[in-house]
């Protein structure tokens, strides 16, 4: 009979991305993390050996734990957190099983930002952002880093911003994280992360057609830059017009992954006179 407390890795690969998705916890080994230091995707390390001392920080709030190969860390952990009032599963096999299936993404090391005291990486781009600037913080916060610190600063301070603040500039001139030949920063972030997916692939090329104004890479791109223009003036602060677009993304995404084949069609042709 199948643990009750454990998810597969089917089960936990739809919920990436979502904003519904759970915290994952990283609980391996220092050992087995050396070996291979990718990622799941927006996942947080943790250490199995102090859990009594932070399980309590995800009382309430939905997490799965991870580690080599989803047994007695993942198990412990996870039942310590549950002990604190959070809703903690195993993934069942572990990181070993996630690294061997199928369009299960991992996100590459090389180019992580690290964190501050409180745990968050911090980035920093222009103000008054319209669709890269917003597109690049949506991916990241899925994808990356859920609780990443976004600073929105005049274009002209970004880079001393960046060096005062221990942040990383993005979506400006002669940084890593801008654009790349054809690519958008989006794009650039979907590659260096390694996070080629079908549906962000998709994603990607809708960005970059509103972004740079190539209408035509992609039907969705001019709806894209419609809404994306809209609510540039629809909100003084670029914090805020950056929490209502998020939801934008996310149907965008979900549309890329499940629905590209779906029409719709007024009036019903199958409906009566």
């Amino acid at each position: 009979m199948p643990n009750p407390d454990t998810i597969t890795v089917q089960q936990l690969s739809r919920l990436i991305g979502m904003p519904e998705a759970p915290i994952i916890i990283d609980v391996r080994t220092d050992e087995d993390f050396d070996r291979d230091p990718r990622r799941l995707p927006a996942s947080l390390r943790g250490d199995h050996r102090t859990v009594a001392s932070w399980a309590q920080a995800h009382a309430g709030r939905s997490s799965v734990v991870v580690c080599q190969r989803g047994m007695k860390l993942s198990q412990g952990v996870a039942a310590w957190i549950r002990l604190n009032g959070g809703r903690a599963e195993v993934l069942e096999g572990g990181f070993e099983a996630w690294a061997s299936a199928k369009d299960a993404p991992l996100v590459l090391p090389d180019h992580l930002p690290p964190r501050n005291a409180e745990g968050r990486t911090v980035w920093v781009t222009r103000a008054r952002p319209k669709i890269d600037r917003i597109a690049c913080p949506w991916l990241i916060r899925r994808f990356i880093d859920p609780g990443a610190a976004f600073l929105f600063v005049a274009p002209s301070d970004v880079s001393a911003v960046a060096e005062r603040f221990g942040a990383t500039p993005f979506d400006i001139e002669g940084v890593f994280w801008s654009h790349r030949g054809p690519l958008c920063t989006f794009e650039v972030m979907i590659e260096e992360f390694g996070l080629r997916s079908e549906a962000l692939l998709r994603l990607g090329l809708i960005v970059r057609g509103a972004d740079t104004a190539s209408l035509d890479l992609a039907p969705e791109a001019a709806g894209l830059l419609a809404a994306s223009l809209g609510l540039s003036r629809m909100f003084r602060d670029d914090l805020a017009q950056l929490d209502a677009a998020m939801p934008l993304y996310d149907a965008f995404f979900r549309w890329a992954r499940d629905a590209t084949a779906e029409t719709h069609n007024w009036p019903n042709p199958g409906a009566r006179a």
